[in-house]
């Protein structure tokens, strides 16, 4: 295990550096559509990737986390938020749309939690291992919901991941129903399981999930900035990363590294004409 926490380690500090770049980059107006951004949420997509290399991934509008995770091209993501041709979307998706079929990463068109339905179609198609992330609020439409019993039904090999963030734009999830997903996907006889963001926690439970797909998991997060935009909701109730440093050996000067060549990225492709 502590070899992956080295590379979760890693990996948290890839994006999280690339998303303060973006945040300072929509404050510099140099991007020109809305920006979702995953910082305090790096712990889920950096974690899960190391397991499911391979996967199909289906990711929503909340995914640049996801893209680098799972070994996306930064400077393509540069590109695509500064609406390049040289993006991974030609310029033409923006931050919520990101998509780059060398993962293979299928991209969002906007509908809350369609990528639940299309990911299982595609698993259903394919046969191939699939991988779909979502927030608890589209957890929570009727196509999601849907899908986790037709996955039950037709035994996909398809894992369910909820980035529970507690929020629906801004609406707390007391304020939207009484009833918990993974009590509900668990009903319908989908191998399921609500944790929180911890790594290690994150390692055993997925590790037990992708022996016996169709599965879900339901991982409570935390969302520093605010819905869409570079607005801070508070500071997050904890800061993953900051514990992560705690338990990785060398993590300060690994963190540093990847900071100053995040910054190099964005320089050289800010240069660019």
């Amino acid at each position: 295990m502590e070899e992956s926490l080295k590379e979760i380690f890693k990996r948290m500090c890839l994006i999280r550096y690339f998303e303060l770049q973006v945040a300072d980059a929509v404050k510099r107006k140099l991007v020109p559509g809305p920006v979702y951004l995953s910082i305090g949420q790096e712990t889920i997509s950096a974690t899960i990737s190391i397991l499911t290399e391979g996967y199909a991934v289906f990711a929503q509008h909340r995914c640049h986390s996801v893209y680098l995770a799972y070994g996306g091209n930064p400077e393509r993501l540069i590109d695509e938020l500064l609406g390049r041709k040289t993006g991974c979307c030609a310029g033409k998706g923006g931050s919520p749309c990101i998509q780059d079929l060398d993962i293979p990463m299928y991209g969002h068109h906007g509908l809350i939690g369609e990528n639940i339905p299309l990911a299982t179609g595609y698993c259903l198609a394919t046969g191939k291992p699939t991988i779909a992330y979502f927030g608890d609020a589209a957890s929570e439409e009727d196509h999601a919901l849907a899908s986790f019993g037709f996955a039950v039904t037709h035994k996909l090999p398809i894992l369910y991941v909820c980035e529970d963030n507690n929020l629906s734009i801004l609406t707390p999830v007391k304020d939207r129903r009484s009833w918990n997903v993974y009590d509900v996907t668990n009903a319908m006889d989908l191998k399921s399981a609500g944790i929180a963001d911890d790594p290690r926690e994150i390692l055993r439970t997925v590790k037990k999930l992708i022996s016996q797909l169709p599965a879900f998991i339901n991982i409570k997060t935390c969302r520093h900035f605010w819905h869409v935009g570079v607005g801070v909701d508070g500071p997050p109730e904890y800061d993953r990363l900051s514990e992560m440093r705690r338990i990785i050996p060398a993590a300060i000067k690994t963190e540093k590294e990847i900071e100053a060549h995040v910054g190099k990225l964005w320089k050289k492709q800010l240069q660019k004409p």
